[in-house]
């Protein structure tokens, strides 16, 4: 299935000069959001993954999905003060300051095979964050796993030495 071509590209959004990948156009569609989900699990069928983590919010959609697809776990990364349990943070940059991710300190024991996924690889920041919280709470990364990769951007160069699995390449910013 081309999933491409059921993902939308919007000029200018959210601001002028971005070209933004919206995704929502193929989560609306059953038959494409099921093989997104395939897909995205497909690498890692076999492997022991005993955990997937994803950042909020674009994150969850396919995280949770791709979690039961692999018989695996779900750990949601989220923004400071939203999870009510004890956490730990990473704070990490962002093009025009920082950001900062939160998970709960006994979401990951030590050992844990984790899968981290996100919808879309950027700068690499979110998920080399998510990477970071993994390890300090004495898990094992086993791969970095997005829908789409900006290319063009530095995002693996931020994930350098870890498996990264991206299942659609944008490689310029054209609308």
């Amino acid at each position: 299935m081309d999933l491409k071509s059921r993902i939308r590209k919007i000029a200018d959004f959210p601001k002028p000069g971005i070209v933004f990948i919206d995704i929502t156009t193929l989560i609306k569609d059953a038959s494409g959001f099921q093989a997104a989900v395939d897909a995205l699990a497909e690498p890692f069928a076999g492997e022991q993954v005993d955990v997937v983590m994803a950042a909020e919010a674009r994150g969850f959609i396919f995280g949770g999905a791709v979690a039961c697809r692999l018989g695996a776990g779900f750990v949601p990364v989220r923004k400071p003060g939203k999870l009510p349990a004890e956490t730990v943070e990473r704070s990490y940059e962002l093009e025009y300051g920082t950001d900062t991710l939160t998970v709960h300190r006994d979401a990951i024991r030590p050992g844990q095979r984790v899968l981290v996924l996100d919808d879309l690889l950027a700068t690499g920041g979110t998920a080399a964050a998510c990477c970071d919280l993994v390890e300090e709470l004495g898990g094992e990364v086993v791969a970095c796993a997005f829908l789409v990769e900006l290319s063009f951007l530095p995002g693996r160069e931020k994930l350098a030495g870890r498996r990264v699995v991206a299942l659609l390449d944008y490689p310029t910013e054209e609308p």
